[in-house]
This record gives C-alpha cells, structure tokens and sequence, in this order.
C-alpha cells in the first residue's frame, strides 16, 4: 500500500501517489547529510545568511504556487495557506538577519585569569518529522535556526503532504544550499526508526501527536539522541474583563476555526466569567453560525474541509460520546454531507469529566464552553489537563491579566488577542504538550554545541 499520497479532502478523491524511499535510499540520504555537515558547518556566516534569504525569496515569489498544493493536500483555505506563506518567508528572513549575533562567542567571567568563551556550533545532522496541518511554516521553524547554525536538514514530512516536500526540498536545491544539506525523505515508520538509531543522526524534532512523540522520545533517548517535541494542545481561552465583547468573540472564532481547528495552539476551551457567560455564548454562538464551511480554493473560504476522513471520524466519535453522556450543542454537531472531509463548526457546553472531549484534544472545529464562578476556578480549570502549550486571556486590567498568566501551567499566554506566532516568539509549552521551544533566539538554543573555549595566559 502507498503511503505518500494526496488525498484531497474537498473532495476525497486521490491525486497522485508517491512511492516510499528504500532501505537503500534512506542510508544513502542519511550518508548526504552527515557529510554534508562538515562542509556547512565550516562555511562563512554569510553563505548561511545568503541561503535563507534566497530561500525567504523563493517561497514570496511561489506564494500562489506553494499555497494551492497545500489547499489540495490537506484543505487549508487558500487565503489561510498564503498567509503560512508569508510567516514563513519571515522565519527565514529573521534568521538571516539575527542568527549571527545570536552565534557571537559568549565571553565569561574567570577566576583563574586568561580568558573564556562560550562558542555555539552545529552538532550535526538532524531529522526533523514533521505534521500535515501546516505544512511549509512547520518545516521552516526547524530548518532556519538549524541551517543557521550549520547542521544539517533530513526531513520526514506527512505522508499526506507529499508534494508540499518535494517543493520545499526544490527550492533549498535552487536557492544553492550544497548537497546533502536539505534533504527529503519518503521514510517508513520502520525506517524512521533506523534513522534515530543511526550514529550519524545527531538529534530529532518531532511536531505531531502525543503518541507519536513519546514514541520518538523513547527511541531517541534508547540512543542518547537530543530530542525537540511539539505535542498536543488543550488551549483555554479565559473571558475574564473584556474590554470589548464583540472583539473578544471575533478572536474566540478566529482562534478556533481557523484552520478548520486543526492548530495545536487553537482556543480549544472557552472559560468564561459567570456575569459575561450568557451574553458572550449568545455572541459566540451567533457567530459560529455565520461560518460555512467551503471550497478552499476560494479565497472568500473561511474553513473548508478537515484534513482527511479519518479526521472527522475521530472528531465525530468525540463529540458523539459527549452528547450520550449529557454535554449539549448549541451549533454544528453533525458531519456535513458531501464527499470528502467535512463537518460541521460545532459549538458544546456542559461537557464534564468522564467525557473524551473533557480528556481529549479536539483537532478540529469544535469549541467547548464553560461556565466559572470566579477567576481562581478559571485558573484551575485552565490548568486542569495533561496539556500545557498555550493561553490566551482577554482582560482589560492587565496588570490582573498578568497576574493571572503566571499562574497558568502553559508555555506561553497571549494577552487580549487570540494566540498566534512569529518568527521573533518562543513557541513550545509544558507538561505532555513537549519539550523544547522554536522561533526566536531559543529557537537556536536546542541542537547546539555550547562549547567552552578556555586560555589560560602565562
């Protein structure tokens, strides 16, 4: 059976079909990036600038071109997937323009005379394993800061994203990156796992499932192998003062239909303050109502459809035992009938403990709202799920608003706007939702050599 294929979900019907590397390709690919990494990590910084800066301008000037295959891949609206487009073109830029002074020697304070330096240098070749749901600005937060710091780049994308591979790994080859730097691989699980194994793999970054990373993770540290881990998400979303209703609504809905739901970092859970809950689900409601899914080859298209069949399956089943077990949908709730992947924007109150859309994630577009008494049983609910990426709060007091950020066990908590992400932002979180961060500086601090340089003087 294939595995590498396009799918597409507007339509559930297969494109194209790609065949998987052989054992013998894979060894070979692995051999181009582990030698490649001598010759990369001894270039100037200016080759390195020079490549994700012609990188940046390939992808500005493919935006139409690189937007419509991830449309057919995996659904994205066509003005959404022009949108990954243009963060993207700014990763690389950010990195072209301050990977170098975050590369300057660290000089440290010492005892003993002389002097000494923190160096940061590449460690090696890297595999990175990368999800469907945005395909080019995934790939680009691994890349940019690693090709910056001289390692390189074996890639196992989505076996749903295919074609959105091969155009990245073309355009690294046409913006002169040296052979074996960026490398595409149609890799099996089996074969992933011989990759994390092999001596010459120096550390792995994984975006995805939590099932997925703890098995990466596993793997990876059987081998001693540095790992990066972009999990799931069970991201609250707390109504706490807001300033504006109607404005805190629009980022409610943006937040979480966005991309169908299918974001790690979507407003997955609504908490809202008892004495703005009525009018706010009023609100919400109203507005979710206004979202009809549809073509995403449309540039009017908000949502269009989930990523794949199985998709709404499993959101489906989700919602399905929540309704049985008592939680009630004030929207959607019903899968949509046409061919392809489709379902309904959905909206749920009353979901309880006991419940799999209490437990679980929800990937795709569903909101759960809930009702809290204060702003301590807002926290607490906030921080009650194995998850921890993010948080956003809308409060118009923001010195409250910060107080109640420190309190959320999340990586990250965004203030009176729904979450996002930019090149110059730390992203990653806590608990089961991973290890590690990407983008900005940190984004440099992972898979690196922090090598001390000592002189003593005589």
């Amino acid at each position: 059976m294939t595995t590498y294929k396009i799918v597409n979900p507007a339509t559930g019907k297969t494109e194209r079909e790609f065949p998987e590397a052989t054992d013998a390709e894979i060894q070979a690919a692995v051999d181009r990036a582990h030698q490649a990494f001598g010759g990369w990590r001894a270039s100037g910084q200016e080759d390195r600038v020079a490549l994700l800066n012609r990188v940046a301008e390939l992808y500005a000037e493919r935006k139409d071109e690189l937007a419509a295959i991830i449309t057919r891949e995996m659904g994205k609206p066509v003005a959404q997937a022009r949108g990954e487009i243009d963060i993207v073109v700014s990763i690389y830029r950010y990195y072209a323009a301050n990977g170098p002074k975050f590369l300057v020697d660290e000089e440290l304070e010492v005892a003993g005379g002389g002097s000494a330096v923190v160096r940061k240098e590449g460690i090696g070749a890297l595999l990175g394993i990368m999800p469907w749901n945005f395909p080019y600005y995934q790939v680009a937060r691994f890349a940019a800061p690693n090709l910056m710091l001289g390692n390189t780049i074996l890639l196992k994308h989505a076996p749903q994203c295919p074609e959105s591979a091969l155009a990245m790994e073309r355009i690294f080859a046409e913006a002169g990156a040296p052979d074996g730097t960026y490398v595409n691989l149609f890799a099996t699980n089996e074969q992933v796992s011989t990759i994390i194994a092999d001596p010459r793999v120096q550390g792995v970054s994984l975006t995805g499932s939590e099932r997925a990373g703890s098995a990466v993770a596993e793997q990876a540290g059987r081998h001693l192998k540095k790992v990066v881990l972009e999990l799931g998400g069970s991201d609250p979303f707390l109504v706490l003062q807001p300033e504006d209703l109607d404005k805190t609504v629009k980022y409610a809905v943006t937040g979480r239909f966005g991309n169908a739901g299918q974001a790690c970092n979507a407003a997955k859970r609504i908490i809202v303050l008892d004495e703005h809950y009525d009018a706010f689900v009023d609100k919400f409601t109203a507005a979710v109502g206004t979202v009809v899914p549809g073509d995403p080859s449309d540039p009017s298209t908000f949502m269009g459809p989930l990523s794949s069949a199985g998709a709404v399956e499993t959101l489906a089943a989700q919602i399905e035992d929540a309704v049985a077990k008592g939680a009630t949908v004030l929207a959607g709730g019903r899968r949509i009938d046409r061919e392809g992947a489709w379902y309904e924007p959905t909206v749920l109150t009353g979901v309880e403990p006991g419940m799999r859309a209490f437990e679980e994630e929800l990937f795709g577009p569903a909101a759960v709202i809930y009702r809290v008494s204060s702003e301590d049983e807002a926290v607490e609910l906030a921080n009650n799920t194995p998850y921890g990426l993010g948080a956003a709060i809308q409060c118009a007091d923001e010195d409250r608003a910060l107080e109640i950020a420190s309190r959320l066990d999340t990586g990250m908590v965004y203030i009176n706007q729904a979450e996002g992400s930019a090149a110059e932002l730390p992203f990653g979180g806590v608990k089961r939702s991973g290890i590690g961060r990407e983008l900005g500086k940190y984004g440099m601090e992972e898979f690196v050599n922090k090598k001390l340089v000592r002189v003593k003087r005589r």
